[in-house]
C-alpha cells in the first residue's frame, strides 16, 4: 500500500511523466524504425498515467486504480 500512496503523490506522478519521456525520447531519437516507435508509443502510457493520476500496476498490488483513492487510504 505504501508504494501506492507514493505514486499517488506528486514525486511519484512526476516519476511517472519523467520515465515516459524518457521512452519517448529513446524511441524516436536513439532507436528511430518501427522498434523506436513502439517504444515511444509504450512511452505514452506512463505519461498519461502521471497527468490522470492512476497506476496501472495497482490492481497487481491489491492497491485502488486511482490515485485519489490511493492517497484518500
Amino acid at each position: 500500500m505504501a508504494f501506492a500512496k507514493f505514486m499517488a503523490g506528486s514525486v511519484g506522478r512526476g516519476a511517472r511523466i519523467i520515465a515516459g519521456l524518457i521512452l519517448v525520447a529513446l524511441g524516436l531519437l536513439v532507436i528511430k524504425d518501427t522498434a523506436g516507435i513502439i517504444i515511444a508509443v509504450i512511452g505514452v502510457v506512463p505519461i498519461l498515467a502521471g497527468v490522470f493520476n492512476f497506476c496501472l500496476i495497482a490492481p497487481l498490488i491489491n492497491a485502488p486504480f486511482s490515485g485519489k483513492a490511493a492517497s484518500n487510504r
